[in-house]
């Protein structure tokens, strides 16, 4: 049986040119890039080229460029690196997230307004298409106000978000500006992040979504801003991020980034195609209603929600012909809840628990397309027979 790959969003293939950059560190001697030998000396030097191509890749400078492992570490180090050092200096500290952030944003603030009582978070409120609204956001901004963090692109629905309106308001509204931070894992692969977050001040990302290593991720600050370490020790990454970076992992990343921003334009292209084919053929199914159809869209995702029928059967269906895909967030894949995003957006429950995400990328082909449409018609035909 052939297996049609539409989970991008949760986790891209390993690219060929990843595994071979890796392969010299991930066997005999790989040095500790903190040393003085030479082994040590090759292994800094590796460290630090990647440095170079990730902080490329954001358009910022190498030295703003903080390895972790993994775009959850990397939102937790934003949310609660800046916003413990902003306790120090204020009575209270407010963190601003829009209501439809994914959970390494959302439990990172959530997990500090616990801890500290004189923490809290405030949600900025989204239309129903899934964009940032932001008069909710101005109306929200005070002077205890530590730090802004909205997406660049929701992982559900491939909702871009206003970026720039969110800096240009985080910047203006309170006197000295008040610090903005996005995860752009969900963008990355499909959106030129130098120029999407040019006037963001700190920026996610992970390598697994583009087709790199997993647990390897990078937090890019564009200037020198003030950061507690999460995780001390060491005074490795300038005393931001404590522990001996994988060499391995931050090679692919690098080489991720290199060849995701080589065939970008060329990729989303062919994708934007798929995709608005797949929308095409996919509105047509009775009961299917596109999501975010109204707003700008990462090339790739296609989200719907199907009247009366229940995500985990499409899935499991779906499994059976062979075609990957996930119903929401894929780390929360498995939980019963709704998902937040589509309540944020103001979609029912009922309908929310017909959630399909369907997400393609650079080894996505025209016939495969075909063959998932074809799929979930018959998927959807054969549900509401039974119903």
């Amino acid at each position: 049986m052939s297996q049609y790959y539409f989970d991008h969003a949760a986790s891209a293939p390993r690219r060929d040119e990843v595994a071979d950059a890796m392969a010299p560190w991930q066997r005999g001697v790989v040095g500790n890039p903190s040393g003085s030998h030479k082994a040590a000396r090759d292994a800094r030097r590796a460290v630090e080229e990647a440095r170079d191509e990730v902080a490329a890749f954001v358009g910022a400078k190498p030295g703003g460029v903080i390895f972790t492992g993994g775009g959850t570490e990397s939102c937790d180090l934003a949310i609660a690196g800046v916003t413990n050092h902003h306790r120090r200096s204020h009575e209270r500290s407010e963190i601003l997230i829009s209501r439809i952030e994914h959970h390494a944003v959302s439990d990172a603030a959530e997990k500090m307004a616990r801890d500290y009582d004189d923490v809290c978070v405030r949600y900025i409120d989204v239309d129903h298409d899934g964009v940032v609204d932001l008069d909710s956001l101005m109306n929200q901004l005070s002077d205890d106000t530590a730090l802004v963090s909205v997406m660049a692109a929701n992982n559900e629905t491939g909702v871009r978000q206003p970026l720039d309106g969110v800096s240009a308001l985080s910047k203006s509204i309170i006197p000295g500006g008040v610090l903005t931070h996005t995860d752009a894992i969900a963008a990355a692969s499909s959106v030129p992040l130098a120029n999407m977050t040019a006037t963001t001040d700190m920026i996610s990302i992970c390598a697994h979504k583009i087709g790199g290593p997993v647990n390897c991720g990078a937090l890019i600050l564009r200037s020198d801003i003030p950061l507690e370490a999460v995780v001390p020790g060491g005074g490795q990454e300038r005393g931001r991020r404590g522990g001996t970076v994988d060499v391995a992992a931050a090679v692919g990343l690098a080489a991720a980034v290199r060849v995701t921003k080589k065939e970008l334009s060329e990729v989303n292209d062919r994708v934007l195609d798929l995709q608005e084919k797949l929308v095409a053929a996919v509105s047509l199914i009775p009961g299917c209603v596109v999501t975010g159809l109204g707003a700008l869209r990462v090339p790739g995702t296609v989200h719907v929600t199907f009247e009366d029928l229940a995500s985990d059967e499409l899935l499991f269906l779906l499994d059976q012909e062979g075609v990957c895909a996930s119903a929401a967030a894929s780390c929360s894949s498995g939980a019963a809840s709704p998902s937040h995003v589509l309540a944020a957006m103001g979609v029912s429950r009922e309908r929310a628990r017909g959630s399909l995400r369907l997400s393609m990328g650079a080894e996505t082909t025209d016939e495969e397309v075909d063959a998932v449409i074809a799929i979930l018609s018959g998927v959807v035909y054969k549900l509401r027979s039974e119903a």
